[in-house]
């Protein structure tokens, strides 16, 4: 049966008509004739009609409002996870103190943890996180458009102070917010005897802002597009500190002391050991550093520098044999500490051999021996140009041709597993080849902002908004680092895509019926259950029926 229209008199009029065969001919039946149809709107009696069917046809009722997009299965396993971390760490609360006497007319701190919670699951622009956020259940987030987004980067990024003598760049909103929340999670407890420090480049699509944006060496492997320099901070426990974005063109070199130096005046962390690689050390770094009464534990240029190469490591003192627990299994060390000069002016240097690591040199460097053969008896001009080849080449005697050096291979086998760090820490050997060891989970950190969090593409085109789209970055790991801090305390060790994956599986959908809205969530799947549990975030129910407003 169903419901068709005619004309007649001039008016139109509904009947209620059911299709039946006669013979071989199907025709319309009329059942009941309802009535004109504009009576029928104006009374109401349609209206009433279609109710009490749909009381008996709920099935087709539903799919109908599916079709007509009045129902949709939205996305809540992120929003409602880190939404509660976010709210723990107080990120929110900061968020709209530094707002407190700026008038937006939108919601800045809704675009922030959007284009954040965008970080830690797929990453990209501005412009996509708009069309991602259309299928998640984020609070308070209808009313947000690109330009808004655009304008919450800028904020961030916004300077607030003239570039004070030493620093790099000037003071910005996203530092205030920065230290804010090192303040909410600072006590008599906090262990600020440590922080890891390292650096990595971002590359652009565009000119990169008025001064960021520079060529420079890439740590990418795009030479071809401009660059920043992004420095990146954090304490003992692994967790961010703090960012400073530079230049593309800027050293690592020259990083290191104005970022120490705003450790000093911005967080109060006076007493710390700074924990560098080898890109940060130079003679007057340390010689800074020395001035300023902090401890330091820097990795030292084997190769290049002359004291450690003829004098640190031709030391004839003998190495102490050291075995370091790993969840992977053991990992054999030999360790001597090596002293340069005497009085205030002596170096203090700790060498160390790692005997898995010099079997894997000695095997790559073999690899590449094997494959210089090869190319040498095809021809030597095209090797001269493989920086990997070039290294272990001379002339002949006739001066026309390249042979291996069997004298460089000697040389570079000498740097098998070696590792040196210069440092005047009051620690043994061994805790400072520790705490060097730990600077890896700084290397993670940044190979984690740039694949699961995929600070790139940047397409914006000043400085302020690159500065803020970056800094989601650094809230988006200060989300992350949290939830594997919580899941590790209750002895958790989630794998990161596959519990993402697990997060958007977590779907709810809402209908209203009968004067009630009742909502449904999809069951939990995978490491779902176990993450919210260890973090103490609540599920919401499977079914809530509550009346309608």
């Amino acid at each position: 049966m169903f419901v068709v229209e005619r004309v007649a008199r001039g008016h139109r009029y509904l009947y209620l008509v059911e299709s039946v065969r006669e013979g071989k001919t199907v025709r319309q039946r009329t059942i009941k004739a309802l009535g004109r149809k504009d009576a029928l709107a104006a009374s109401g009696e349609l209206d009433r009609l279609a109710a009490s069917i749909a009381r008996h046809a709920e099935r087709s009722v539903i799919l109908s409002d599916i079709d007509a997009g009045r129902i949709a299965a939205r996305r809540i396993g992120g929003p409602l996870l880190f939404g509660r971390l976010w709210e723990r760490l107080g990120i929110g609360t900061v968020l709209e103190e530094v707002l407190e006497r700026r008038q937006f007319g939108f919601a800045v701190e809704r675009c922030v943890f959007t284009a954040s919670l965008h970080r830690l699951f797929v990453s990209g622009s501005d412009r996509a996180c708009i069309d991602w956020m259309q299928s998640y259940a984020i609070d308070d987030v209808e009313d947000l458009a690109l330009h808004h987004f655009y304008r919450a980067m800028a904020w961030l990024g916004e300077e607030i102070e003239e570039k004070a003598p030493g620093a790099l760049v000037p003071r910005c909103v996203k530092d205030v917010i920065e230290e804010k929340l090192f303040d909410r999670r600072r006590d008599l407890f906090t262990d600020l005897s440590l922080v890891f420090m390292d650096t990595t480049s971002l590359s652009f699509y565009g000119a990169g802002g008025e001064s960021l944006g520079r060529r420079g060496h890439s740590k990418d492997m795009r030479p071809d597009l401009a660059q920043m320099i992004l420095a990146l901070v954090v304490d003992a426990q692994g967790r961010p500190i703090c960012t400073e974005m530079v230049p593309g063109n800027t050293a690592d070199v020259t990083v290191l002391l104005p970022v120490v130096e705003r450790l000093r005046t911005r967080f109060g962390i006076t007493r710390a050991c700074v924990v560098a690689d080898r890109g940060m050390i130079s003679a007057a770094t340390i010689a800074a550093l020395e001035d300023l009464g902090m401890e330091y534990i820097l990795g030292a240029r084997e190769r290049t520098s002359s004291v450690v190469r003829d004098v640190v490591l031709e030391d004839s003192a003998p190495m102490v044999p050291l075995v370091l627990e790993r969840q992977a299994g053991d990992t054999q060390l030999w360790v001597k500490e090596v002293q340069v000069g005497t009085g205030k002016g002596a170096q203090r240097y700790i060498v160390t051999r790692n005997e898995a690591e010099a079997a894997k040199d000695k095997a790559d460097r073999q690899a590449i021996i094997e494959g210089l053969q090869a190319q040498l008896k095809k021809g030597d001009k095209a090797l001269v140009g493989n920086s990997a080849y070039r290294r272990y080449l001379r002339k002949t005697q006739a001066g026309s041709t390249f042979e291996i050096d069997p004298g460089k291979l000697a040389e570079e086998a000498r740097f098998d597993g070696i590792t040196v760090l210069r440092t005047n820490a009051k620690v043994t050997p061994l805790q400072a080849v520790i705490r060097y060891r730990d600077l890896l989970q700084v290397e993670a950190l940044f190979r984690a902002a740039k694949a699961s969090f995929d600070t790139r593409p940047i397409f914006h085109q000043s400085d302020a908004a690159i500065r803020g789209h970056v800094f989601c970055s650094f809230l988006a790991l200060t989300l992350a680092k949290e939830l594997t801090r919580l899941c590790e305390d209750k002895g958790l060790k989630p794998e990161w895509q596959p519990l993402l994956n697990d997060l958007d599986r977590l779907q709810q959908a809402t209908i209203e019926k009968d004067g009630k809205v009742i909502t449904t969530r999809t069951h939990v799947t995978g490491q779902v259950g176990n993450v919210f549990k260890a973090t103490g975030v609540a599920l919401p129910h499977n079914l809530d029926e509550h009346a309608a407003a």
